[in-house]
């Protein structure tokens, strides 16, 4: 039997059976091939992978340094800001790494130590409690596996099995379909571009460049319309000098939106979510990773005095997070409500000058 079963191994889930590994025999289950050199499309992560100055700033706490070969290019320095609906722009100084996401999840994925049991391309099909532990039904290559564990860890995302399957539902953690395309381009955008119009959604398109291809996205509302509203958007960016000619691939993924703390209680106890799974994701910007770092920290922190009892520690090592998560939500009017954002944009409050551009 296994002490912890982490269902999930992204930045949340390896970070966390990394930590672990030393104390507790831990299974790690991942639904993508993280050791193929290539992700299928059905395997790759739908994500900007941009590394924002609070991801930066957790990975040196936890004394790690980023390895060559997971960065790309361009490296960004100026947000470009684009409000659709009133046809208004502004440049903004911002630190990111561009990084290959890929390489980057795989990068996280190879520090976990031999110690950990890792089962890849596998599913979690279903958890359910017996007496005082848990029994996972696990597909791997077409056959079926059971696993004992005496604690179970979702850390596998926005559409996280572990938080459907025992959390109750929370209307305030809002999902989205994230929809996202590769362009060719014939030279790199040097701009990460966010894109706002609140006829399309409610939350915010972007455009990434990633060496000679662009990344372009938005989080749009599921079932409303969300493959025409996309073409919409990206009808919108020709008029301002987006190539978007030549496709290459289309990604799909969800992502949560917390509008409050997230909850982290359940029943049965012996459940916790980390990551994404949990609604740890800014409300804002929908940036993940220091957060997917910060939660597995602040488990593994908790699970140091045991396993009895480590969720109520669990919730008070968030309680930075929980403060981060609402204080982000109330920055949103100005970002979201278009004559507040209309207003911040007109003031030219910290924006950056570019040269040859109009601000």
């Amino acid at each position: 039997m296994y002490d912890i079963a982490i269902i999930g191994a992204g930045p949340a889930g390896s970070t966390l059976a990394r930590l672990l590994a030393a104390k507790y025999r831990v299974l790690l289950v991942e639904k993508r091939n993280l050791l193929a050199a290539e992700q299928t499309a059905a395997g790759s992560k739908c994500c900007g992978g941009l590394l924002a100055p609070d991801a930066q700033k957790v990975l040196g706490m936890m004394s790690l340094a980023l390895p060559q070969e997971v960065i790309v290019g361009p490296q960004i320095f100026v947000v470009r800001t684009i409000d659709l609906q009133q046809d208004c722009e502004r440049y903004y100084q911002r630190f990111y790494i561009n990084l290959d996401r890929a390489k980057f999840d795989g990068w996280l994925f190879s520090l976990i130590p031999p110690a950990v049991d890792v089962r890849l391309a596998a599913f979690c099909k279903s958890i359910q409690q017996v007496d005082s532990h848990f029994v996972l039904d696990i597909l791997q290559q077409g056959k079926h596996f059971r696993e004992r564990a005496r604690v179970v860890i979702g850390a596998d995302g926005a559409g996280s099995m572990v938080r459907k399957q025992f959390f109750p539902v929370d209307k305030k953690l809002v999902v989205y379909s994230a929809v996202q395309e590769w362009f060719s381009v014939p030279e790199a955008s040097p701009y990460f571009s966010v894109f706002f119009d609140s006829r399309l959604t409610d939350f915010y398109g972007w455009s990434i460049p990633k060496e000679d291809s662009l990344l372009v996205g938005a989080a749009l509302i599921p079932r409303q319309q969300t493959l025409e509203r996309y073409k919409e958007l990206k009808s919108k960016l020709a008029a301002y000098g987006y190539p978007l000619q030549r496709a290459q691939k289309k990604e799909g993924a969800l992502i949560v939106r917390p509008r409050h703390a997230p909850r982290l209680t359940a029943l049965p106890p012996g459940i916790a979510l980390i990551g994404e799974a949990a609604g740890w994701i800014s409300p804002s910007s929908a940036e993940g990773f220091s957060y997917a770092f910060r939660s597995a920290l602040a488990a593994a922190k908790a699970l140091e005095q045991g396993l009895d009892g480590f969720v109520p520690r669990y919730q008070k090592e968030t309680a930075a997070l929980r403060l981060n998560i609402c204080l982000k939500n109330l920055k949103l009017p100005f970002m979201y409500q278009p004559w507040l954002r209309k207003a911040v944009m007109a003031s030219g409050l910290a924006a950056v000058k570019v040269i040859g551009q109009e601000t």
